[in-house]
Parts: structure tokens; sequence; C-alpha cells
């Protein structure tokens, strides 16, 4: 053990050291990577997929056994069969490694900025490893069985059958892995968008969180196949599916990047909204699909994971400390609904969870921010972040509720009224997040600025910036007024506080030189507005510099502008319209796919003592479409 964690601290301290060197490989495009660098990538991919076809059909025909030894030894570790063991544990191992990269490339974008090519960042490496390992998982979950898994399998031919889990995998991972490919198509379109929430960058974090979701199938057929009663798992069996639970967990919550690192470019409330959708669709489907106890041993996983994540990212590879919610309050106040509630439908009990969610947990969030998180939520965030919420909560426990009916079908029946609740909360969560999309900035505000350097700056790199609003009642009733400054070399937010009458300033300084960009970012109801105080030359994009004067006026402007000031101009709105369809029309495929999956898998089998959610029941085994 103590090999291996040197091991794994020697390979991120390698990856730290190469990071300076690669920055310096030259200047960073404002849209897309240099010819070398796809053509050398696109090579890459290719000769790892020949080599899993190769391993893969290898093995069906009976040429290979490296598989089946492989397979063998997993299946002797966690006593499932091996088409599940091996991919289950390939995939944990993956789904750690890439969120360690793609934490840390989000926090070296934000210290950093752009990337002089797609492979002078270490963070992509660990990021592909990750997806790429989530790929070759799936496809040994297909090729592995040589004959049907389970009733749930999907044929592939002739007397090939392939679990859906596995399908499921493979699907995700696909998807997740198209996203690199149009993202660089995207920054030549569109340019460079450095934001978590890009449309091509969502493909990529979405594709790896639902993949969790495609392993919870595997497991579930894994589990069927091997028999047995639930009441007589063993121990490693039981932190397995809690290892799962939590990483369904951070799957979930990986959309909250933005709020984690404190430098959202979307309304304030999607914090709020975000952390109530995850712990909404997590929390209430681990609790019915696993039991007494899911919840809070899912949250002592993720609490434990990104708490370990979050100390590599920064203090030991010294980027910008990524944070994250706690779920400690939600993940109580559901095991207390299912504890007063033990006989009540899945669709009663996530409607009851979704309410406790989004009352006590949000309470409990709303605190927690306050200590940990980088933009606090403030007072005047309540009453949309309460509303908003709680419909977060709610809709995403009705999704949380199908989810965990269908995994948990071997003693559950499968009923419309799930269904119908899953079909709710899905279009109200597309409604919720449509609706808080709209940002406009504010308007007829300005601000005077006047640049005091700090002690001891007689260059005035470093200043205290003194801001006086125009009108003064201006920042009246926002929910965050502060400076942020980043990609200097570091990550600088500091709040603006009263000094006078309309005007503010900071406790600390902020830089104003070199690459750094700095600007005063206010968020007031629906609007997201921005000054800037100095921004840096960028002769790739092109962008001229906008100089930290010592006293200067400036309007302020909707602040994606500013933040995305690589973004090109006059691209025709037609090209806009589709390159928007042809991404949300993959993430609406994606969704089907999943949607298919998850109910074939509750066909595979019929419940013989059909009970309540959360609680145990002997497992029955029936023919594919077998009703409840």
């Amino acid at each position: 053990m103590n090999r291996k964690l040197v091991s794994a601290t020697a390979v991120l301290a390698l990856l730290a050291g190469a990071e300076p060197a690669l920055a310096q490989a030259g200047e960073p495009p404002a849209g897309g990577a240099a010819l070398d660098q796809v053509i050398g990538g696109t090579v890459a991919s290719l000769l790892l997929t020949a080599l899993l076809l190769w391993l893969g059909l290898g093995h069906r025909s009976g040429r290979l056994r490296a598989l089946a030894r492989a397979a063998a030894a997993a299946e002797r570790a966690t006593t499932l069969p091996g088409w599940a063991a091996l991919p289950s544990l390939l995939s944990g191992l993956s789904l750690v490694v890439a969120l360690i990269g793609f934490l840390w490339d989000v926090s070296i974008h934000i210290d950093n900025g752009r990337d002089t090519g797609p492979f002078a960042n270490p963070s992509h490496f660990l990021i592909l490893a990750g997806l790429f390992g989530l790929f070759a998982a799936g496809w040994f979950a297909c090729v592995l069985p040589l004959q049907r898994p389970s009733a749930s399998a999907v044929r592939v031919l002739g007397d090939w059958y392939a679990p859906i889990g596995g399908v499921l995998l493979v699907a995700a991972s696909t998807y997740a892995l198209i996203g690199f490919p149009l993202d660089d198509i995207w920054h030549r379109l569109f340019g460079q968008d450095v934001t978590l929430w890009g449309p091509t960058h969502l493909m990529m974090i979405s594709g790896a969180g639902i993949s969790l979701l495609a392993l919870a199938a595997l497991l579930v057929e894994g589990e069927r196949a091997r028999g047995g009663s639930e009441q007589e798992l063993p121990m490693r069996l039981w932190m397995r599916r809690v290892g799962l639970a939590g990483g369904l967990l951070m799957g979930l919550s990986v959309f909250q990047g933005e709020f984690d690192f404190g430098v959202p470019q979307f309304r304030l409330v999607f914090g709020p909204v975000l952390v109530m959708l995850a712990a909404g669709v997590g929390l209430v489907s681990l609790r019915i699909w696993l039991g007494r106890g899911a919840a809070l041993g899912a949250v002592a996983f993720f609490l434990l994971v990104r708490g370990l994540v979050s100390v590599i990212v920064g203090p030991i590879l010294g980027q910008s400390t990524p944070h994250f919610p706690l779920y400690i309050g939600e993940a109580l106040a559901v095991e207390l609904v299912f504890a007063l509630l033990p006989r009540a439908s899945a669709l009663r009990a996530g409607l009851v969870s979704g309410i406790a969610i989004g009352t006590i947990g949000l309470a409990t969030e709303w605190a927690w921010s306050h200590v940990w998180m980088p933009i606090p939520w403030s007072a005047e965030l309540a009453p949309e972040g309460i509303a908003y919420g709680l419909a977060a909560a709610l809709a995403g426990s009705l999704v949380g509720a199908w989810i965990g009916e269908r995994l948990a079908s071997d003693r559950l029946p499968r009923t419309r009224e799930a269904r119908v609740g899953a079909v709710v909360g899905a279009v109200a969560m597309l409604a919720l997040v449509g609706w808080l999309l709209y940002k406009p900035p504010v308007e007829g505000v300005s601000v005077t600025v006047t640049l005091e350097p700090a002690p001891g700056e007689r260059d005035g790199r470093w200043v205290y910036p003194h801001v006086a609003f125009d009108p003064p009642d201006a920042p009246e009733g926002a929910e965050a007024l502060n400076v942020t400054a980043w990609q200097g070399g570091g990550f600088v937010l500091e709040k603006l506080v009263r000094s006078g009458d309309g005007t503010y300033t900071t406790e600390q300084p902020i830089p104003v030189y070199g690459n750094w960009k700095a600007l005063i970012r206010m968020s007031r109801g629906n609007t997201m507005s921005a000054a800037p105080i100095y921004l840096p030359e960028d002769p790739a994009i092109p962008a001229t510099e906008v100089p930290a004067l010592p006293r200067f006026e400036r309007t302020m402007v909707a602040d994606h502008k500013i933040l995305q000031r690589e973004q090109k101009e006059g691209v025709p709105a037609w090209l806009t319209v589709f390159g928007y369809l042809t991404v949300g029309g993959l993430a609406l495929g994606i969704c089907l796919i999943f949607a298919w999956g998850l109910h074939r898998l509750a066909l595979g089998t019929r419940p013989t003592t059909p009970g309540p959610p959360g609680q145990s029941a002997p497992r029955a085994r029936a023919p594919v479409g077998a009703g409840a």
C-alpha cells in the first residue's frame, strides 16, 4: 500500500513538474489546436482502439486468454462474475483518474489561462486516460461473456449477448470522448469558450458522470447472476456499493465546478439549484436502491474522495483548491423520511424526500457556503434561492425515485406513477435550468475607480480599488459584489465592502500586471455585469490591453463579454444554432439511451416479494419481459 502511495505521489509530482515546461511550448491559441497535435491525437486514439478490438475479438474467438485471466482474478477478488468484476474495477480507477484530471484542469485554466495546445496541459492526459479507461471497461463488459450474462442483456450478433450495463458504459464513454474532437471544432468555429459550461465541455463531464449509472446497472446484473440473498452480502460487496453510490454523487456534482472554484459565469442561484438537483437525483435513487444508510454512506465516500482530490489539486499540485458541497443535511433528511415512511411507494417517498432536501438540506448547505464555499450564499439570494432550490429538489427527487425503482426492480414493482413522476421531474429540471440561463447585463450603471498602490508597492502591481457606482444605489440588493483576478499565475477573489455612500473597496489588494485579468463583478437579480480594471494584450484574439489607470470611468457590461473575450464575433446565426442543436441532439440521445437501458434492466426481473423502497427482499429471476 505504501509503495502504491509513493508511486502515485511520484507520478503527480512529475506531472506537476512538467507543467511549466509544457506551458512554455508556445503561445496559447484562441481557437483550435495545432494541426500536428490533432494528427498525433487521432493516430494515438486509433491505435488504442485497435488494441481494444484485438483484445476483445481475440477473447471471443478463443485465440487470446489475457482478458479471461484478468476477469477470473477480478471475480475471485469481488465474488461478482468476471464480466462485471473486471469492468467495475477498471471503471473505478478510471473515474478517480478522470476526476483528478478534471479538477486539476479547471484549476490550471483559472490560474494560468489558455493552453498552448491540448497536449501542453498535463491534466488533459489524466482526463483522456480516465475516459478511455471507461470506454475500455464498457467494451470488456460487452465482450467477456461467452453466453448470455443476464435476462436484460442485449443481443449483439448471433449468440453474442452484452450486459445492458456494459452497453450503457460504452455509450456514456463514447459520448464523453466525442466531446474532445467536437471541442476543437467548436473552438475553431466560435473561438475559445473559457467556461466549464461550454456545450462540448458539458458533453465530456456529463458523459463521465452518467457512467456511474451504467456501473450501477452492471452491478445489478452481476449480483443477479451471482445469486444469493441481499441480507447476506459480504462486507466488501457493501463497501463496493457505497463506493459506487458516492461516485454517483460525485458524478452529479461536477456541474457545480465553476461555483466550487468561485468563478461562476451564470447566475448565483444556480449554486443552490445544482446542489439540490444532485442531492435529489442521487440520494433518493441510492436510498431506494441500496436501503438503510445508503445516503449517509454515499456522502461519507463523497466527502472522503473529494477532500483528498482537493488536497492533491490545491496544496500538492499548487493550484487553486476546489471546494465542494456538504450533502450531510440532505442525507440525514432522506434517511429520516424513509424511516418515518417505511411502507411508502417510491414516488411518495421521493416527493417527501424532495421537500426535506429542499428545506433541511438547503438550510445546511446555506450555512456550509459561509464556512467553505468561495462565494457564500447571501441573504439577498434567499428569495430566489429558497424557491428555486426547493423546486430543484422536488424535480430531482422525482427522477431519483424512478431511477431507484428501476435499480431495485428485484424487489419493487415497476409503477406507472413513478414513470410519470420522472417525466414531470425531467421536464421541470429542463424548464428550470432554461429559465435561469437568461442573464442580461444591468443597464445604465458605470463605475469610477481609483487605484491605490498597496503599501510597499512602488510600481502599482498590487492595488486597492476604490469603486464609486453611478447611480450610487446600483449595488443595493446584489447577491454578490466582488473583484475577481485570475490567469496571472493564481486566483484572487475579494469582496467589495462599503466604504461610503455608493463607494466600495476590497480588504486585500489585487494584481493589475502581467497576464492577470482583473474586473469588478456584480450579480443582482437576473443580471450579471462586470467592468474591467485591467486586461492584458492578447494578440491571439486579437485584443488590446485595457490599462489599469490610476483613475478611470467605465461602463458595466455583460460579464461574459469580458470573461469570454476569446469568443469570435460575426459568426453567422445559423451556424450557432446548428452547433447548439447538434450538441443538444447528442445530449437528448444519450438521455434516451439511458432511459431505455434502465427500463430494460427492470424488465429482466419480477419481484417475488414486493415491498417498500429501501427495504431488502429476496432476489427473484425472471425472463425478459416479465411484468411487475
